[in-house]
């Protein structure tokens, strides 16, 4: 009975303690099952949140791109603004400015640097002898003590001595370094000075020329005026000539005008979204015609005005301004010249125009300017006087290259002849070549005009029929007159060769020296002609 009542406990024990490991597996199970609810849910909240944000994102980048689009727009449009006014304002732009050229502006003032001695070649401390303390106290009474002493005194004797020489002669090396370096200096200075003295001379040169109204001086410091004049917009040729007639006092200026594509043919800029495009609305062609002719008239007023406001010396009684257009014949294709605009106008009475008030094709025709009706069709007209009726200095040149007999020697020309020689040479290269009276003219020899764009502009060129080598005295006035003429570049052409001076006098230089060798070569490259030079 008692063993029975034993088990049945035992059994109640491990009933119960079955009952509660179920009951703990069971809230496992359950603990289990909530931490994967709790997961998955913690997992689908992160997902529906990344999915906000990459909605969120999408939507801040596509905001951010149609602004980007927009800023595009916008800067097109700011840009055509721009532009239009730079155009509208051609004439009002330089009523602000003074177009006279202030001669102490062409002076170089540039001073030398002055001399300075590399570090290196300071002066050093003079080496210090070395100080031998002499035995005392017990240290007397070592034998051999005092001898040792003195020869220790004497070796510190002898090595300072050597210390001191080696010192020396570095201290001599020094001494002879800086003075190769002075001189130098001295050499380089003086040829600075020399060269900003001889440059102010033809300033100062130049200046009395001009002030006492000389031909060539007036066309030089007209055209300075001009090639500074700051237009408030790209893409304008900015290229012209000039010519002087001395008894009337008239200057007439042949000024390049800029085709009808410097009008930005669009009017507005905007952006379409739904088809992510910049689309351009077209700028109306009767606004496109109006803005020509009034480009046209600016200019024209533009340039009498710089020309009359800056002249100084008085020199200008009169001034004729025939505007062109170099473009192409639409019907042929090839490259015309055509007039499309020219006024003569009296200084006094343009003086006395309120420029920034008028309307400027009405102020031209009551100038009696000859103004095409049609500039933006090259409507041409006749110019009230040609250039090449006033530059009393330009003649007519010979064809002398096709008079030639084959394989001249070009040492028998005349010097007459070979600087024709020379111009019909520059023509046949391309260039627009005037040959000019041998008199007062600077020692001009041709005048060219180089037509391209960007690239060209006026042209010195000078002939040299020598059989010696020239010189740099030659280059030294080529230089001068090119800067008398305001030119772009001179050319010197020759039937020998150069010096070395004449070449390191050019370098750096918009001067182009020609030898004969080179000479021979253009002439059979361009000319066709197989001319040669001999003794």
């Amino acid at each position: 009975m008692g063993r029975r009542s034993g088990f049945e406990g035992f059994l109640r024990a491990a009933a119960r303690a079955a009952a509660a490991a179920e009951r703990e597996r069971q809230r496992q199970i359950r603990m289990q099952a909530t931490q994967a609810r709790q997961l998955d849910r913690q997992v689908r909240m992160a997902a529906a949140q990344r999915a906000r944000e990459e909605k969120e994102w999408q939507k801040l980048e596509k905001a951010l791109y149609l602004e980007e689009r927009q800023s595009e727009v916008d800067d097109l449009n700011s840009e055509l603004v721009d532009r239009i006014d730079g155009l509208r304002g051609l004439l009002t732009h330089t009523l602000t400015l003074d177009d006279t050229i202030r001669f102490d502006d062409l002076r170089h003032t540039t001073s030398f640097a002055r001399f300075e001695q590399p570090r290196e070649l300071n002066p050093s401390a003079p080496p210090i002898p070395l100080t031998v303390p002499a035995p005392t106290g017990m240290g007397k009474l070592i034998p051999g003590a005092s001898r040792r002493h003195a020869e220790a005194v004497a070796e510190a004797d002898r090595k300072h001595q050597q210390a001191m020489e080696a010192y020396q002669q570095q201290e001599a090396r020094k001494r002879t370094r800086i003075a190769e370096l002075r001189a130098q200096y001295d050499r380089e200075k003086a040829m600075h000075d020399a060269e900003l003295e001889r440059r102010n001379a033809e300033v100062d040169e130049f200046q009395t020329a001009y002030l006492a109204k000389d031909p060539d001086a007036v066309v030089a410091y007209n055209e300075m005026v001009l090639a500074r004049s700051e237009y408030p917009v790209e893409g304008f040729p900015q290229k012209f000539k000039i010519g002087y007639g001395v008894v009337s006092a008239d200057l007439v200026v042949e000024y390049d005008l800029p085709e009808i594509s410097a009008i930005p043919v669009e009017a507005e800029y905007r952006y379409v979204k739904t088809k992510d495009l910049i689309e351009s609305k077209p700028r109306k062609a009767a606004e496109i015609k109006q803005l020509y002719q009034d480009i046209v008239a600016s200019i024209s007023l533009r340039t009498l005005h710089e020309v009359f406001e800056a002249d100084q010396a008085d020199a200008l009684s009169i001034c004729t301004f025939n505007g062109m257009i170099d473009t192409h014949d639409p019907a042929s294709g090839r490259p015309i010249r055509v007039p499309v605009v020219s006024v003569r106008a009296p200084k006094a009475a343009f003086l006395e125009l309120r420029l920034d008030r008028v309307e400027k094709v009405a102020c031209l025709r009551n100038l009696g300017a000859q103004v095409s009706s049609r500039p933006d069709e090259l409507q041409a007209i006749k110019p009230i006087i040609e250039f090449n009726m006033v530059d009393k200095r330009f003649i007519e040149q010979e064809d002398v290259l096709g008079g030639l007999e084959s394989r001249p020697n070009l040492l028998e020309l005349t010097p007459a002849g070979f600087e024709a020689l020379v111009s019909n040479l520059f023509t046949k290269m391309g260039l627009d070549t005037k040959l000019t009276r041998s008199s007062r003219d600077g020692g001009v020899d041709a005048v060219a005009f180089d037509t391209r764009p960007v690239l060209g502009g006026k042209v010195i060129i000078q002939a040299k029929r020598y059989k010696d080598t020239v010189g740099v005295s030659a280059v030294r006035d080529l230089y001068g007159t090119m800067m008398n003429e305001g030119a772009n570049k001179g050319i010197l052409v020759c039937t020998s060769g150069y010096g070395a001076d004449a070449y390191n006098f050019s370098k750096d230089k918009p001067i182009e020296l020609i030898d004969g060798g080179g000479l021979l070569y253009l002439l059979r490259e361009h000319a066709g002609l197989d001319a040669r030079i001999a003794v």
